[in-house]
């Protein structure tokens, strides 16, 4: 996934730099226009609860879906500027990830954790055509690639669903129960995350003229995150004795459900042997996570305004 970032950035960084030639001659003020768009999208994630966090992780089951709406401006020949708020669900589930006959993805099955995340997001991007049109917007190519990059702001909030007795039926949410231990009184233990975390969005497309006034695009764009809880899963299990609450002890650990192992018991919790205790390693927190959207834009260019001349 670094890789891909630094790739899109390599692209990124020549576009613009090929484009500096045109965009330093003049670009008409009454050439540029605004349009208001609706993105239809697929959603998924890479990181701690999928098998591992790349394109070959990439399962059908886990795609969900994702909205948005946008409002970009042309401000000259290659360089628009876009304002976007989404709203997208990522969901993962170690019982799901794989076939239970890849044996290099047997611990997994074993540790058996599972979540869903609602991402809402705002971000800006600039978005730069390869081919450019100095003129309006009545005269733009009939197909443009492009490349785009900006800062993201995103509201997350993990989740996990439980049935199997020992706390009631139903959805929890994860952060406030602070699963690795970061609401413990004890020593050890990572703060607890924010909910609220920045994002670089990045990626590409292409778009397709209508007619006059309407586009459709396809875009592919990332999400390079700051955080490694968009799945509640980073770092080792904590002490079950050290946790705030049942629920928190319960969803810490299902490794016990998974029914892929001798079940041992410690402290009076069940368990998998090397699952459970604290110190036993439950995610990668060397890595954070990341999402990924692919979808289709319809964009509506709204008519600029004609300045008229002016009378005394």
């Amino acid at each position: 996934m670094k890789n891909v970032f630094s790739a899109l950035l390599i692209l990124l960084t020549l576009s613009i730099a090929f484009s500096q030639d045109a965009e330093a001659q003049r670009f008409r003020t009454r050439n540029r226009y605004n349009s208001v768009s609706v993105s239809l999208n697929a959603m998924n994630y890479f990181g701690d609860v999928t098998p591992e966090a790349d394109f070959t992780s990439l399962r059908l089951k886990s795609t969900r879906p994702s909205l948005a709406v946008s409002y970009s401006r042309k401000f000259f020949p290659r360089i628009s500027g876009r304002a976007s708020f989404s709203w997208g669900r990522i969901t993962g589930d170690d019982a799901k990830s794989a076939s239970p006959d890849e044996a290099e993805n047997l611990p997994r099955f074993r540790r058996n954790l599972s979540f869903r995340n609602d991402i809402k997001e705002l971000s800006v991007v600039g978005v730069v055509d390869l081919f450019e049109n100095r003129r309006s917007y009545l005269r733009r190519p009939d197909f443009t690639p492009y490349v785009f990059a900006g800062v993201a702001v995103l509201h997350h909030n993990p989740k996990a669903y439980y049935d199997g007795g020992a706390i009631a039926t139903g959805w929890y949410e994860l952060q406030p129960l602070g699963t690795e231990g970061q609401y413990s009184d004890a020593e050890g233990y990572p703060e607890p995350y924010s909910r609220v975390q920045f994002a670089i969005p990045l990626g590409i497309g292409a778009r397709y003229r209508i007619d006059k006034r309407w586009d459709i695009a396809l875009e592919i764009g990332w999400r390079k995150t700051f955080t490694d809880y968009l799945d509640d899963v980073s770092g080792t299990y904590a002490n079950k004795a050290d946790l705030k609450s049942n629920e928190a002890i319960v969803l810490s650990d299902r490794s016990a459900e998974s029914g892929l192992g001798p079940i041992v018991t410690t402290g009076g919790y069940p368990h998998l042997r090397g699952y459970g205790l604290k110190g036993n390693q439950r995610g990668d927190i060397t890595d954070d996570d990341w999402y990924i959207t692919t979808g289709v834009t319809l964009s509506y260019i709204l008519r600029p305004a004609r300045r008229g001349p002016k009378f005394r």
